[in-house]
């Protein structure tokens, strides 16, 4: 048996976006900047997804902007509000950003920009009080994650929001692993700017969006022809565009089905292993994005038992899930969400995630759960379980 519970890393591409791209590659595949008819078609093609993308969010498609995913979506939010400016400002995030926010704004540091990194508690969620008491005269943008990849946290996102737009900065959220599992809709929340990611919602690699409020400018990260009006130089990549559009079309219109099936599963998991001595949920279970299941484990010594250690016995077992997050698995080191959120180093090196998906289900779960608690008895034995 072959289970992948590693949806929050990558999402199998949909076979209808699949078809529409080779459609696109075989009969659309012209510039879309060119006039001719071979351009025309091809822009049709990529306005399409662009409303697609648009209808996601319940967004102007004049507001979406293409990329080549979530990590040129966040660094353009924050290299493109600090090139604004001749001389360094203050940005406030969270200590729990992913590091396609975390690194660009260290650059900006060593560049002489001052930053504020907001506490989070024990389930690695922001404190709005925090934020007020953060906020300088000269603050300029505000990014806070959405939904955190690593432990499943949702943040207060309108409440930050509001706060910050009653300061009269910028807001922005990365929404990676919100988007087409939970409801978004930027008329009503008040956020300036929103990154994407079409693999996170069966749609191709490769390809993502940034939402642009109306009025809000970016120096763009590229010079060249000013396609994406002006926000991002570069042909399009009209076909892998097509795909996530309909990805997010899709995703869409099985969100009300979707979202409600995969907080029982998520939920079903987190029970089935509720009484495991050797596992500690993480995160909070309350504000929670709905496919995200994470445990740490209290008893481990940080060096035999770690969550890669876990990985690599699961994956043996036919069982795919991730230490902690994705884009650093392939280092032994602590966690830096687990160590923001109060973990000693120690356990920071144990969390593992398992993340679910369309293709998951319930006898995927129990099996997961069941593998999975055999496994700790083996590698983790408690004296209360040794002889069994």
């Amino acid at each position: 048996m072959q289970i992948y519970l590693d949806y929050s890393a990558t999402t199998p591409t949909r076979p209808e976006a699949i078809a529409r791209m080779q459609q696109v590659f075989a009969e659309e595949w012209g510039n879309p900047s060119s006039l001719h008819q071979w351009g025309n078609r091809s822009a049709t093609v990529l306005e399409q997804a662009r409303v697609q993308v648009a209808e996601l969010l319940n967004a102007v498609p004049d507001a979406i902007a293409f990329t080549s995913g979530g990590t040129e979506s966040n660094n353009m939010v924050i290299m493109g509000v600090a090139r604004h400016y001749a001389t360094p400002r203050h940005m406030i995030i969270s200590s729990v950003e992913h590091s396609a926010i975390s690194e660009p704004v260290r650059l900006l540091e060593q560049w002489g920009w001052r930053v504020t990194r907001l506490p989070v508690n024990a389930q690695g969620r922001v404190n709005g009080l925090d934020l007020q008491a953060a906020l300088r005269s000269d603050t300029v943008l505000v990014s806070i994650i959405y939904g955190q990849s690593e432990v499943g946290t949702l943040q207060p996102i309108e409440e930050i929001g509001k706060i910050v737009q009653r300061h009269g900065a910028l807001f922005h959220t990365d929404a990676v692993q919100v988007a087409g599992r939970l409801p978004i809709d930027v008329r009503s929340l008040p956020v300036d700017l929103l990154s994407l990611s079409s693999h996170k919602l069966y749609g191709p690699q490769g390809v993502g969006a940034l939402y642009v409020r109306t009025g809000v400018d970016l120096v763009p990260l590229l010079g060249g022809g000013g396609q994406e009006s002006q926000r991002r130089s570069g042909t399009q990549a009209v076909a892998a565009i097509a795909g996530f559009g309909v990805a997010a079309h899709l995703a869409r219109e099985e969100m009300a089905s979707e979202t409600p099936r995969l907080i029982q599963l998520r939920d079903r998991l987190f029970d089935y292993l509720a009484d495991v001595p050797h596992l500690a949920p993480t995160g909070d279970r309350l504000h929670r994005l709905p496919h995200h299941v994470s445990f740490y484990l209290p008893q481990t010594d940080g060096d035999t038992l770690t969550g890669k250690t876990l990985v690599r016995q699961m994956n043996y077992a036919g069982i795919g899930i991730s230490a902690g997050s994705a884009c650093h698995s392939g280092q032994l080191s602590p966690s830096p969400i687990l160590t923001a959120m109060g973990y000693s180093d120690r356990h920071a090196k144990s969390g593992i995630r398992l993340t679910l998906g369309r293709l998951t289900t319930e006898a995927d779960v129990d099996w997961t759960a069941l593998v999975l608690r055999q496994l700790l008895y083996r590698l983790a034995p408690t004296p209360a379980l040794s002889g069994c």
